[in-house]
């Protein structure tokens, strides 16, 4: 008898498994590999939407360290607090292009420079796929940029990391300049 409830157990673990990765594959919209070469132009300057008694904060590094929020050009790029550089991805991909790499290396050197601050990457995805493939995905990719600057010498309990999916886009069109914007990290200051 419990040999028999083995099997069902299993059958319909796999039975669920399944389902789930049919679920995960039924993405629309480009094929992986499209939209390289993404316009890097500034996209819409806002401050982060933090939840109300979060303890990020924008702000600017100059000589002096952290300038309050509210500094003059206190964003970079989308979300990410200046002088960081959002990176940004391939569909359905969270590896480091190779065109984001510089971006990398110079968020690696103002850590470096600057080992009083902390930052927490939020991974960011388009509007395809599923909420959970989306979360999955967002965490992914900030990992990805965490472990890239660790490999640069930045100690990682600098960092955090948080996947914010499809939640927050920047761009809400529905089409592929829409999406490359919204493939991204942002790298946020806080304290």
């Amino acid at each position: 008898m419990t040999n028999v409830m083995k099997v069902f157990g299993i059958g319909l673990m796999s039975l669920i498994l399944v389902s789930f990765l049919c679920s995960c594959s039924s993405k629309t919209g480009t094929t992986p590999g499209e939209g390289i070469g993404v316009p890097l132009e500034q996209v819409e300057k806002g401050q982060a939407q933090a939840g109300e008694g979060s303890e990020i904060q924008e702000g600017v590094i100059g000589s002096e360290g952290i300038r309050e929020p509210g500094a003059d050009n206190a964003v970079s790029e989308g979300r990410t607090s200046a002088p960081f550089l959002p990176v940004y991805f391939d569909f359905d991909r969270y590896s480091i292009r190779p065109d984001m790499r510089d971006r990398m290396e110079k968020n690696a050197q103002v850590m470096l420079d600057h080992p009083d601050i902390k930052i927490e990457i939020q991974g960011n995805c388009d509007e395809r796929g599923t909420n959970e493939y989306n979360l999955a995905l967002g965490e992914k990719r900030a990992k990805a940029a965490k472990d890239y600057l660790v490999m640069m010498g930045v100690s990682p309990d600098r960092i955090s990391i948080v996947s914010l999916g499809e939640e927050r886009p920047l761009d809400p069109g529905h089409n592929e300049s829409a999406w490359a914007k919204n493939r991204r990290d942002d790298f946020i200051i806080y304290r």
